[in-house]
């Protein structure tokens, strides 16, 4: 017989999560889905220092000082692991707002603007937010349904609103937010360091293997080895323009409290000069503030669980109620078939028969006669 029973399907939230984001590892991991970059960089990065690591160190460490493959090594590890904490953890995305949400502040808009004549362009949705003395805007996001936070901007690629939003970087396949930035600041910045590093003694192995007339640690090979420092030389060579000068750039950014987003737009250094409510006027503690603040935990709750009844189909025997039941025969005291149904189909009490040598001897029938049910009260006698 075919059952319908509910059961209930675990979903975890992200895979219900709107946006342009990848999740792996159970919502563990969270990047943008344009990771193509991502992966040219994790390239470079590890060729260059295989490269690295296999020949120059082992020359450089044994005619200079052991300490040159340690060094590098840790400036490898540093920029690794802040560029995987940057790429696969939650930059500040903003929840988007629930429908009844969204209903209550459009009901709030309405009221607050009145009934727009037709034809006529509806007033921005915007609310005044006061810091530090200073009027700062809010803006109505139309795809989350909210009015951001503070500093808060909506990334066209991931298609969330992020807190703190700084710019979406392709180099680290994710956007860089509030809950991100220091890491992406020192991933940058340990990168500088070692591209400077590996570019520096580059340039003194070539040197080194000039003055001492051909390397003896690589006998025969000597040719392959130069084409591949010269390869090293030309990566590092380019990286340095745009890496270091990154840094420079985010330096200056955190030294005055100041996004990319804000410095591209002129937030606090357009026409009206006015002044940035998030700077301290000091650089120690805007560096502080930036890079040394206690670090938010994420709002967005990737791995929550939601439960959804799906209805599978099984086939089960199922017992059937008693008018279904066939009656059982047994082997009466006597050797006589009994039936032992509850009920006969008349619905009358079934009568236990017995046989002629168990009845009393004045009970007891002759041949032909058939049982008659006394009359003495009235009623059958069972």
């Amino acid at each position: 017989m075919s059952v319908m029973v509910a059961r209930k399907k675990v979903v975890r939230k992200w895979e219900k999560l709107p946006g342009r984001n990848t999740f792996c590892c159970d919502g563990r991991i969270m990047m943008a889905r344009q990771k193509g970059i991502f992966y040219l960089t994790l390239f470079l990065i590890l060729g260059t220092c295989a490269l690295f690591f296999a020949f120059e160190c082992r020359y450089l460490a044994v005619q200079l000082s052991p300490a040159i493959p340690v060094f590098a090594a840790v400036l490898f590890l540093f920029a690794m692991a802040t560029l995987l904490r940057t790429s696969f953890s939650d930059p500040g995305v903003i929840p988007r707002a629930l429908p009844d949400e969204a209903a209550f502040i459009e009901m709030e808009i309405e009221a607050t603007n009145g009934t727009v004549p037709q034809g006529q362009r509806p007033p921005p949705r915007i609310k005044n937010f006061q810091i530090n003395n200073q009027i700062v805007k809010l803006k109505y996001c139309y795809t989350c349904k909210i009015f951001r936070p503070p500093r808060a901007s909506h990334c066209s690629i991931c298609d969330n609103c992020v807190e703190r939003f700084d710019h979406h970087c392709p180099w680290v396949g994710n956007c860089v937010g509030k809950r991100n930035y220091r890491y992406f600041y020192l991933f940058i910045l340990s990168l500088s360091l070692l591209t400077i590093y590996i570019f520096t003694f580059n340039i003194v192995y070539v040197a080194l293997s000039d003055d001492t007339g051909g390397l003896g640690l690589f006998p025969g090979c000597s040719q392959s080895l130069t084409l591949l420092t010269v390869l090293e030389v030309l990566i590092c060579f380019f990286t340095l323009w745009s890496v270091v000068g990154l840094t420079g750039f985010h330096t200056f950014l955190v030294a005055l409290n100041q996004t990319t987003n804000e410095d591209i737009k002129g937030s606090w250094t357009g026409k009206n000069r006015v002044q940035n409510p998030y700077s301290h006027g000091n650089i120690v503690k805007n560096c502080c503030e930036v890079l040394c603040g206690p670090l938010p935990p994420s709002v967005l709750d990737r791995r929550g669980i939601l439960q959804q009844e799906e209805s599978t189909a099984q086939e089960e025997s199922c017992p059937r109620g008693p008018s279904a039941q066939e009656p059982t025969v047994a082997q009466g005291p006597g050797g006589q078939a009994e039936e032992s149904s509850a009920q006969q189909k008349d619905g009358s009490v079934p009568v236990p028969s017995l046989s002629n040598a168990e009845m009393p001897e004045d009970k007891q029938l002759t041949s032909g006669e058939l049982p008659v049910p006394s009359q003495d009260t009235g009623q059958a006698e069972h």
